[in-house]
């Protein structure tokens, strides 16, 4: 089941507070017997680091259908909770806590299971894994151990596993204070990379003219000075950038030296033959792929030896892209240069159509998105909007990309794409030094898979349901769904987890042949390389989709619980 973002479980928290003062922690937690079809969630609330006892937690029950809250409570002195008077039914249920990340049960990324009530299900003695959260914290100093005040500290997250277009993500960002500190909480565990971006303040910046009319040894230029991006562990080099781990109950301090240095120029000339009366020259920076830089430089090409360019730049990488059509250039800048407009790599238009399964043109307005899927992580992701089914990317680097479509909200799913006479299955092509035509076919899956989970290996007792393990539910265990030719077509995968009865339901399946395996503890498991599926694929349970499939489809058999 799909976990609710964190802004709305605390909203319910919140607002059920007032209903806990007439709750009693010692009086909850007593065992009722079921009453007139009424069933009790009970079980005990433990930091899921120390396995201790979390006291006070606020519990809640939530419906599945809406995440209206039905009950909350909190846990007694030992973590224990029981939420009493509830008719049969799926909930989900989530905890919270100071010092510790909302959560919800059984919780594995975005997904969580929910709980089932009702007779012969077991739904008591639950132990709820609150995780503590991380601190990560520091401070910046510049030359002499000055602080540094209003730097921006940008906090990344590194993917787990090597799935296609997964990439370094830009999480969060904070500013020092006055005395150069930052801090950023309710982290959860996981391996992050920092760095930092600002200027000295007692900084006298030079436009292109005044460098270019003033000889370097003149006084002018003894305050002209930046600081270069700066990753930790201090180091400028961003290949060099030391990640840092964090667990859950940690609180880790990580700090910054910054060192100013001259500020750099860069002049970029125009073609001395250009028919537009002015060239357009843009400047990008990038921290792990996220743009802290974005400039725009204009040069008059009406007259001599015109040039455009950006002054008082520190030093570091850069991304230039000049003429028509844009050329690309990679600048490692270390001095202050001249750019030759002939320079850099080719980029080429990406344009096509977008249809459907059944063959029509796409009618409604699409979002378009190119992540790159080689290169160097600085690579930008790409978008547009397909209009009437038609779309252009302008400027493309050469390479290998994959295509992502989006409207109202709900995604489609690229069946296949076809350029130069060649039909391709999946979302994937590659992009050479020459302009691209794309007719992309999509489809926007509609089926529900439903099914149960059931551990391996139960000998003769032929009374257990299909979701049951040695007679209690198979909750947690990840539900994959894997398509034919796995490596070409990692849009069409999905995944779910299975619910406190072993139930699972894997949305928005599109027409084709897929496996579904289920695989206990596979949450670190780099699941969608070919490699790795194919271990589990022989014991999957096959199901195949097609345009009279429906909205619905249930699975005759239960799918075997592997183990990782």
């Amino acid at each position: 089941m799909k976990k609710q973002t964190l802004a709305r479980i605390l909203l319910w928290a919140f607002a059920a507070l007032p209903a806990l003062a007439q709750t009693t922690p010692s009086a909850s937690t007593r065992a009722v017997p079921p009453t007139a079809n009424l069933y009790r969630i009970a079980g005990t609330v433990v930091n899921a680091v120390t396995g201790e006892p979390v006291r006070r937690a606020l519990v809640a029950v939530l419906s599945v259908g809406d995440s209206r809250t039905i009950q909350s409570a909190l846990s007694d002195e030992d973590g224990r909770f029981a939420l009493e008077g509830l008719p049969a039914a799926k909930y989900q249920l989530t905890a919270s806590k100071r010092g510790y990340r909302t959560a919800f049960y059984e919780q594995h990324e975005e997904y969580n299971s929910a709980v089932v009530t009702g007779e012969g299900q077991e739904s008591e003695d639950l132990l709820f894994r609150l995780p503590p959260e991380a601190i990560l914290s520091g401070v910046v100093t510049a030359d002499g151990g000055d602080p540094v005040e209003a730097a921006k500290v940008m906090l990344f997250g590194k993917p787990r596993g090597h799935n296609p277009g997964n990439r370094i993500v830009l999480m969060d960002s904070a500013s020092t204070d006055d005395t150069g500190a930052y801090e950023f909480t309710n982290l959860a565990p996981g391996e992050y990379l920092l760095a930092v971006k600002a200027e000295p303040w007692y900084a006298l910046h030079r436009s292109n003219e005044e460098a270019a009319q003033r000889p370097e040894d003149d006084p002018g230029t003894a305050l002209d000075l930046s600081y270069p991006i700066t990753y930790f562990d201090s180091t400028t080099d961003e290949a060099s950038a030391s990640s840092i781990v964090l667990a859950g109950g940690s609180h880790t301090e990580a700090n910054f030296s910054l060192h100013a240095v001259p500020s750099l120029h860069l002049y970029v000339q125009s073609p001395s033959k250009q028919e537009e009366p002015q060239q357009r020259t843009e400047l990008r920076q990038t921290v792990f792929g996220a743009d802290v830089l974005a400039a725009v430089a204009v040069s008059d090409n009406s007259k001599p030896a015109s040039a455009g360019g950006f002054s008082s730049l520190a030093p570091g990488h850069y991304e230039l892209e000049q003429g028509d059509p844009p050329r690309l250039l990679d600048l490692d800048l270390t001095a202050s240069q001249r750019i030759d407009p002939a320079v850099g790599v080719p980029t080429a238009s990406v344009s096509g159509t977008l249809r459907t399964a059944s063959g029509s043109t796409m009618a409604e307005e699409t979002v378009l998105t190119l992540i790159p899927l080689d290169g160097s992580s600085r690579q930008q992701q790409l978008g547009t909007t397909a209009l009437k089914g038609q779309f252009s990317f302008a400027a493309v680097p050469p390479g290998a990309w994959m295509l992502w479509a989006a409207s109202s909200g709900k995604e489609w799913q690229i069946l296949s794409i076809s350029a130069d006479g060649k039909t391709r299955s999946g979302n994937q092509f590659t992009v050479q030094d020459r302009s691209l035509m794309l007719a992309v076919t999509l489809s926007q899956g509609a089926t529900r898979i439903e099914g149960f989970a059931r551990k391996a290996g139960v000998p003769g007792d032929r009374s257990l349901s299909p979701g049951w393990k040695d007679g209690k539910g198979v909750a947690g265990t990840m539900i994959v769904l894997v398509p034919q030719n796995p490596g070409a077509n990692f849009a069409l995968f999905r995944r779910d987890q299975t619910d406190s009865d072993g139930s699972f339901a894997l949305l928005d399946a599109v027409p084709g042949q897929y496996k579904v395996v289920a695989i206990e503890d596979g949450w670190d498991l780099d699941w969608a390389r070919p490699e790795v599926i194919a271990r589990y694929l022989s014991q999957g349970i096959a199901v195949s989709i097609d345009g009279n499939s429906g909205e619905r489809v249930r699975l005759s058999q239960p799918v075997p619980v592997q183990s990782r």
